[in-house]
Parts: structure tokens; sequence; C-alpha cells
């Protein structure tokens, strides 16, 4: 019995020790971590330094940045590293360039050098409001950055559930008679592009600016109106090539009038995009829609009729350019002149004047006086 008693306490206390052993080899293991994570972010962990040049491509988000940091060799903990940018709460500082970096260094410091706008390569594109997607993806490809198709294809096909607006933006199965899914939402500014990104960033760039310009006021606006986010870029994308200028809210007020319930002229009837067939005009369906399809004739039916705006009723089914802000605001809560309150018409010369009717006959006249004008310029 006393041989059993002392056995057992033979196994207990190899047990004490063995479990002695594994927590004091936890200790060191948890104390290494400790160690390695101290000098890691305070720069004292890697031996010796070398200058590297790191590429951060625009829109790059802290994981892709960390990672392209331990790639490089800057950093040997791409977690760690996201964990310090969290706890610093600096993630929205970080910006995007080709910045010069030293292994090795504290992560203080490298957030203070990402930190700050870093040069590289870049391209300026400047679009001007009013701009079709067809053109601003000319314009990307003039600029050495991508070709016209591959924008095209990345700005209708591509993913950009990210942004809000895009949730909004039917998907082409439930918009078969849409020309572009991108018309509209392509944002007319200046912007910098870093040569060698991607086309999905440079799209984004345009998304993430009209994401940015339409507010949380101008969502609220449009929920009170009954009235959807295509249909309002749609109207500002006339409001744009018709006007873009300080006559924005009384041309956007004479197609609302248009638009309203019983009115007597339920058609945009605007030659921005209609089934004239001529040079001398801002025709959508003339200069963009037909040449990408190879010709007038080749025009599907379908796109035609929904495009044709003296014979769809309402509103066409996408918009025909890409408005600037004034042109959206303007289209979504006008603020008109008295001579454009009720009126169903309107007739520019070209001096710029703008005339506005209530009735056909008026304006009948007013395009006589119009005309006048313009052949008094032309004498």
């Amino acid at each position: 019995m006393a041989h059993n008693d002392t056995h057992a306490a033979r196994k207990k206390g190899g047990a004490g020790r063995i479990l002695l052993v594994v927590l004091l080899l936890l200790l060191l293991a948890a104390g290494a971590a400790v160690l390695f994570a101290y000098n890691e972010i305070h720069g004292n962990g890697a031996p010796g330094s070398t200058e590297v040049t790191v590429s951060i491509p625009q829109g790059s988000g802290v994981a892709t940045i960390a990672n392209k940091l331990k790639e490089a060799g800057v950093i040997r903990s791409a977690y760690l590293f996201r964990w310090y940018v969290g706890e610093k709460g600096a993630a929205a500082k970080l910006q995007y360039g080709d910045f010069e970096l030293t292994t090795g260094s504290s992560y203080d410091a490298l957030i203070s050098t990402l930190s700050q706008y870093a040069k590289a390569e870049t391209v300026r594109v400047t679009i001007p409001e009013g701009t079709t997607a067809i053109a601003i993806a000319q314009k990307m490809e003039a600029a050495g950055l991508c070709t016209a198709e591959e924008f095209l294809k990345e700005a209708n096909e591509g993913d950009f559930s990210t942004y809000t607006f895009w949730q909004y933006v039917p998907e082409d199965k439930d918009a078969p008679n849409r020309f572009m899914k991108c018309e509209g939402y392509l944002f007319p500014e200046t912007y910098e592009f870093l040569k060698d990104d991607t086309v999905h960033n440079y799209v984004a760039t345009f998304y993430a600016q009209f994401d940015a310009q339409f507010t949380k006021e101008m969502y609220a606006a449009l929920k009170k109106q009954d009235m959807t986010l295509p249909e309002l870029v749609t109207l500002a994308s006339f409001v744009q090539e018709e006007a873009g200028n300080s006559q924005d809210s009384n041309v956007a007020q004479v197609f609302r009038n248009r638009l309203a319930e019983g009115s007597p002229y339920p058609r945009l009837q605007s030659n921005t995009s209609s089934h004239v067939q001529s040079d001398a005009d801002n025709n959508y369906l003339w200069n963009w829609v037909a040449p990408y399809y190879g010709g007038w004739d080749d025009i599907p039916e379908n796109i035609l009729a929904a495009y044709d705006t003296y014979s769809c009723t309402g509103l066409p089914a996408g918009p025909i350019s890409n408005p600037g802000l004034a042109a959206i605001k303007a289209a979504l809560e006008p603020q008109p002149d008295e001579e454009a309150k009720d009126a169903y018409f309107f007739v520019t010369d070209l001096k710029g004047n703008y005339y506005y009717a209530h009735t056909l006959a008026e304006h009948n006249a007013n395009c006589k006086t119009a005309a006048a004008v313009n052949k008094s310029l032309k004498n």
C-alpha cells in the first residue's frame, strides 16, 4: 500500500513538472512575441537598413498597404502593422503613390511618411460637365491610361457596390433599353491619375466622386418626390445639355412641367436626343449611339425608340451625358424665374438668350424672334 502511494506521488510530481515546463515555454513564447512586437513597432528588430521604393496604388486599403510593405521587406508583420494603424486611427491618413522607405523603420515613422502626399508619375485629365461616357473613355485612352474599350467595359460591368449610389442603378437585365449603365455617373471633374494604376481604380475615381457629391439630403429629397436616382440623373443630363448655365433651373422646370401628371406635352422633345440626323445638332443618338453601333441604321430599334424624345413618352431610358452638380441640383429642386414656372416650351438664339412659353402659339412666336436674332448675326 505504501509502495503504491509513493508511485502515485511520483506520477503527480512528474505531471506537475511537465505542466511547469509547458507554462514556462508558454511564458517564454509570449515574452518573445511581445519582444518581437515591441522591436518591430519601434524599429529595433531588423538587422541593418536599406532604402526601397514602394508603390501604393490609388484606392489601397490598410491591408493592401501592409502587404506591400511586407513584400518590400520594410516590415516583418503585415498583421501587426494593420493592428497598429487601427489603434492609432491613422487608416484614413494613408496616401497612395511612390514612397522612399527604409527597412526596419518604426511604425510611427512609416505612418508619418505614408501620410504625406507622395510624388508619383501622374496624368491630369479634365472632364467637362456634360461629357459622354464614350468621350470620357476616349480621353482616358488619349492620356495613355487605358484603352477606351477597357474603360467602358469596366465602367459598365465592374463591381462598384461599395458606393452607395450603385445600389440604385439597375442591372442591364432590368434596364434592357438603356444604352450604357455607366452614363450619368462618371462625375465630371479634373483628376490626377497614377499612370500605372488599374482600370478598375480609374473608373472608381469617377464613381467615388459622384458618391461623395450626392448627399443624404439629396437622397431624402428624391424619396420625398417619389423619384429614382436614374430618373434624376437622366433629367439632369438634359438640363446640362440644354443649358449648363444660369438657366439650369428654368430649363429643369420646363422639363418637369412636361413630365408632370396630366401634362398636355408628355414628351421632352429635345434635339439633344432625337431622330434628327444632323451634325449641326448636339444629338446623343446621332453623335454617340449611332457610331457605337456602326451607323444610324444599325442602332437597335428598342434603343432608338427609348432615346428619341420626340416619340417616347416621359424620360428616355437613361442619361445622355454626365452632368455636373449644378445641373443635378437644378433637376432635383429647381428654383425657376416667373417666366418659366408654368412654361412647356423654350427656345434659344445664338446670343444665348432663352425664350419661354406656356402655349404652342407663344412658342412659335418665340421661334420667329430667335430666328430673326440669328439672321441678324449672320448678316
